[in-house]
């Protein structure tokens, strides 16, 4: 590829300073050289060497307005802002048309969290400046640390409207939009801008998350078209399309976006797994097994693509298989609440009821808090005629559940069958209250405690 002239003298001036470093020759460049010098070593992270090549600059040209501008960025950039702002007034007092002073002076408000004084001084900069998208797309950038959308949108909207290029903007205002939860205003908006600009692919891209988040599968899918015509190599748009497909039921032609995002890219779990997925909804078992297993090789650490396999082989009601695969995720992360939980369904269902307990005591352990986990931990203690262990149980689970009936109903008959009536009473007063029809529960799980006749008398002394 070709140079322009100005990139080859943009290479030739770094050269010639690198090359002055190292011979430690001085040799003579222009201020905006300086500029382009130092700037690029900013925006490279090397400050040893911008500092050095201010200094030098300022040496060469001592009274260069845009070089102390380029000295203010950096003392901005070290958190040095009084020093920058006294320099600041000082070339304010020689130059109070430049906007670059009042953007500088802008980003010292910014730093101090002063954001409407920045506002302030980026309205004064659009007054003398050229390049009005950057000074709009500065005043976005405020409103939004001020979390005032509504103008940060319309900021970026404006910056559009004088650079139709600007990317950046493009997803802020996309941002805006979102935030304010205004999708279909941002659709509107990203029409009127695609007529405009019919070759983004970038708003192609938004328009059509912007549908798949409205549900509307098949528009977000024509725009994701679009926006891989533009660009064959848009990864994230064959993402996004193979999940609307996903949505739609038409499993092969998603599974054909997302194999275009490993051509792409290097396979991601991600997409192996949702191509596994899409295979076991075609009853493709073979090869959804083969994409759960290459979801785990390539990410072990991904509890979902474990899950995946350890819930295929549940379904298909081969729970050794189920468990051997559990069991070798437990084996990578022991302190998995999904794992633990799947390991207790599945001993429960294999009829080891220890197992299962265990299982479902390290599941809340580590953060599960579901309901239905403390009622499958509760019924597996009673089997197992731990009825001390189920009442502790089910009095901690009261804590995330207070107002539930079905741990209410087990209370009532734990308390029964260990002859403490008063507590029963109430535990089973609670229940009624809560959900009368449900005291089937003690005919289900407390068949001794539902023949008592004082029971019986106690449901239909509060049924009247």
């Amino acid at each position: 590829m070709q140079l322009s002239d100005e990139e080859e003298n943009y290479n030739l001036s770094l050269s010639k300073f690198e090359s002055m470093l190292k011979t430690n020759k001085v040799f003579f460049f222009d201020s905006e050289e300086f500029e382009e010098i130092i700037l690029h070593y900013l925006d490279m992270g090397k400050t040893a060497l911008a500092k050095k090549a201010l200094k030098l600059a300022l040496d060469q040209h001592p009274k260069s307005t845009g070089l102390k501008l380029v000295q203010v960025e950096m003392l901005i950039f070290e958190d040095k802002l009084e020093i920058a702002e006294k320099l600041l007034n000082e070339l304010y007092a020689i130059e109070p048309n430049n906007e670059e002073i009042y953007i500088q002076k802008a980003n010292i408000c910014s730093k101090r969290d002063q954001h409407e004084k920045a506002v302030e001084y980026l309205k004064i900069a659009l007054k003398f400046t050229d390049d009005y998208a950057d000074v709009y797309n500065l005043i976005g950038m405020e409103y939004l640390f001020m979390d005032n959308l509504e103008q940060a949108k319309e900021s970026f909207i404006n910056c559009l409207e004088e650079d139709l290029e600007d990317q950046t903007a493009l997803y802020n205002v996309v941002y805006c939009f979102e935030f304010l939860d205004q999708n279909a205003e941002a659709i509107e908006y990203l029409n009127q801008y695609i007529d405009k600009n019919p070759y983004s692919e970038i708003a192609w891209h938004q328009k059509g998350r912007l549908h798949y988040g409205l549900t509307q599968y098949d528009e977000a899918i024509r725009a994701f078209d679009y926006a891989t015509l533009i660009d064959e190599d848009f990864l994230g748009a064959y993402m996004e399309k193979a999940k609307a497909y996903e949505r739609l039921n038409q499993y092969e032609k998603a599974i054909e976006s997302y194999k275009r995002t490993i051509e792409l890219d290097d396979a991601t779990s991600y997409a192996l797994l949702r191509i596994g997925k899409c295979h076991e909804k075609l009853g493709n078992t073979a090869f959804a097994l083969k994409f759960f297993n290459d979801t785990v090789h390539e990410d072990p650490l991904l509890d979902k693509g474990w899950i995946a396999i350890t819930d295929f082989y549940v379904r298909q009601n081969n729970f050794q298989k189920a468990l051997f695969y559990v069991n070798k995720a437990l084996a990578i992360d022991n302190q998995n609440k999904l794992y633990w939980k799947r390991y207790a369904t599945i001993n429960k269902q294999m009829n080891f009821f220890e197992e299962a307990e265990f299982g479902y005591r390290k599941a809340v352990e580590f953060g599960d808090t579901e309901l239905d986990t403390w009622l499958f931990w509760v019924d597996l203690l009673q089997f197992l005629g731990e009825f001390d262990g189920a009442i502790l149980t089910l009095l901690q689970a009261t804590e995330f559940y207070p107002e539930s009936n079905e741990i209410e109903y087990r209370l009532a008959g734990l308390y029964f069958m260990t002859q403490d009536n008063v507590k029963a009473k109430f535990h089973l007063s609670n229940g009624l209250r809560l959900n009368f029809d449900n005291y089937i529960i003690l005919e289900d799980l407390f068949p001794i405690v539902w023949t008592k006749k004082t029971v019986q008398n106690y449901i239909a002394k509060h049924k009247k």
